[in-house]
């Protein structure tokens, strides 16, 4: 397919979720029928009728619904990477131009070596020192250059590795996308807001966003059902907003992020599967994680390592039978994993309709669940 072909809607602000809602399981859901073509978005009775609320208006599904689409030895996959407080404000030495450098993977624990993104990159040189608090005690050096925007910075902070993380995350701010941040300032609340319950493995600089919808109390009815929960780990990276700079999507190479799936994921996927249950794939990521890891025999595989795994229709997935998704922006990655797991047409119709009844779009935007049936 074609970059074009995923340029089929227009968003405005009013479109675009700049906050979660109040209950993380609360947002809207619409639910698609990929094999039958329907699209659900109201609730309905015991007759199949849709449900009226305040002023005979049809109530729409929620997220929390989802575990009625569900039953007994079905599996959830989740992506358990961490959020890192990304974020950094600094000043350059001897100028104090102001510098924002974004974290993106520790290189070197004993020499405090990082991975950055640096902005903006024309003015920030090898030799330039960066100052990151009032103190002048979180101080950087950059050591290399990586990429037009990446650098390689060298942190001069001498005390444990333990203290040093910790400062320096004391430092840092929710990596939102510059969707949000262009229109909002962030917040402490954020650093909580922008990550999942269930997330264990640092190492990401933007949230698994289709997870952030799962409560605790979600997460709890799940396990009363017996609806299993396998998790594997891919590092979601800036590799998601970059802009694609060709029209045949057959030439596009993503960046490589780091993953991983581990036996006891391998394990929950490949028994569900086998006994005829539903495996879910919750976000993208966990598409792309599914579809690295496993084998020509359709068996998800144990692995360790990196993948520039890039979806786009046609596409068929040989893991997942159903995915949660969000509502994602044109032209993006995202929406063209999501295009391929549900089909084109229909994700087409789908976010023709979400637009027309006010959904929300973003990380922090409502739902789409797509089943197979």
């Amino acid at each position: 397919m074609k970059l074009s072909e995923f340029n089929f809607f227009t968003l405005t602000d009013k479109d675009i979720a700049l906050n979660p809602p109040l209950h993380r399981d609360e947002c809207k859901m619409m639910v698609i029928h990929k094999k039958s073509g329907e699209i659900e978005m109201f609730k309905k009775d015991e007759n199949g009728k849709p449900l009226n609320g305040k002023g005979r208006k049809k109530v729409f599904i929620e997220f929390r619904d989802i575990i009625n689409y569900f039953d007994e030895g079905d599996t959830f996959v989740f992506n358990d990477t961490k959020v890192l407080p990304a974020r950094l404000f600094g000043t350059k030495e001897k100028t104090d131009a102001n510098i924002e450098v974004y974290l993106l993977r520790e290189l070197n624990k004993e020499m405090r070596l990082w991975d950055v993104i640096v902005e903006p990159a024309r003015k920030i040189r090898i030799g330039n020192k960066l100052f990151f608090d009032e103190s002048g005690s979180m101080v950087a050096e950059v050591i290399d250059n990586t990429t037009s925007r990446g650098r390689t910075l060298r942190f001069l902070y001498e005390c444990s590795h333990e203290e040093f993380k910790e400062e320096l995350f004391k430092l840092g701010e929710a990596p939102l996308p510059e969707y949000i941040i262009s229109r909002r300032k962030t917040t402490a609340d954020d650093l909580t807001n922008f990550q999942c319950l269930f997330a264990k493995k640092e190492g990401a600089v933007t949230a698994p966003a289709s997870g952030l919808h799962f409560s605790r109390e979600l997460l709890k009815r799940m396990e009363i059902k017996d609806i299993n929960k396998a998790f594997v780990t891919l590092h979601t990276s800036f590799a998601n907003f970059n802009d694609i700079d060709v029209e045949d999507l057959s030439k596009y190479k993503m960046d490589s992020e780091q993953m991983e799936v581990n036996d006891e994921a391998c394990h929950l996927v490949n028994n569900a599967k086998e006994e005829g249950h539903h495996v879910v794939a919750v976000g993208t990521s966990v598409v792309r994680t599914l579809e690295t890891a496993v084998g020509t025999d359709g068996k998800l595989k144990e692995y360790e390592g990196w993948t520039n795994k890039f979806i786009f229709p046609p596409y068929n997935c040989q893991v997942a039978d159903c995915m949660v998704g969000n509502f994602y922006h044109p032209l993006s990655t995202l929406l063209m994993v999501e295009c391929a797991f549900g089909g084109y047409d229909l994700m087409v119709e789908a976010y023709k309709l979400a637009l027309e009844n006010g959904y929300k779009f973003g990380c922090y935007g409502d739902a789409i669940l797509i089943l197979n049936d």
